[in-house]
């Protein structure tokens, strides 16, 4: 029999990711808006340390799980949608799902990269990774632009994302909703 599920697996890794880019998006925010110096004199240096040292932990956090996503989504086929969808959702879920990878996976390693050519640590919980490239203050400031956009996207995708969601469950009604749920 063909479920019309994704496997547990999938399903977990999909709301783990969920709450993890939330809470760095929250974060991110944090740190774009008011800067060091601005949450410095709102937290204290402890917590302002603290917050840039966990945002970029949980950061290569999610850029590993959503490697592992992408291992597992090549491993098992997804489950056909019952009843299908008509073109234009297949072409908009294909579109916004495709570009939900793409800037999951870039999001990170542009904060990497700002990190590195910042001349910062680049933080995983108590290690120190390769910075990959050399400090230049000027593309830091690039790179970190990029990263603050692509936050955008991201925050633009989860509505659209969530307002389809929405739409098929309480509108549509057709259970497209059961594919990611956990229980």
């Amino acid at each position: 029999m063909e479920t019309l599920r994704y496997n547990y697996a999938h399903r977990l890794l999909h709301w783990l990711i969920v709450l993890l880019v939330l809470g760095l998006l929250t974060v991110g925010a944090l740190l774009g808006n008011l800067g060091f110096e601005g949450l410095k004199d709102l937290v204290g240096l402890e917590t302002t340390n603290q917050l840039y040292g966990y945002h970029k932990t949980f950061g290569i956090v999610v850029l590993a799980l959503m490697i592992l996503r992408l291992a597992l989504k090549r491993l098992f086929r997804s489950p056909a949608y019952q009843p299908p969808l008509n073109g234009f959702e297949r072409a908009a879920s294909l579109t916004v799902h495709s570009l939900f990878y793409v800037a999951l996976i870039l999001m990170p390693i542009l904060g990497w990269l700002g990190t590195a050519a910042g001349g910062f640590p680049v933080q995983f919980f108590d290690l120190t990774l390769p910075g990959l490239i050399p400090e230049n203050k000027d593309l830091s400031k690039t790179l970190f632009q990029l990263h603050g956009i692509v936050g955008w996207v991201i925050l633009s995708l989860i509505l659209i994302h969530v307002a389809a969601a929405i739409y098929h469950w309480r509108i549509k009604r057709d259970g497209v909703m059961k594919r990611m749920s956990l229980f």
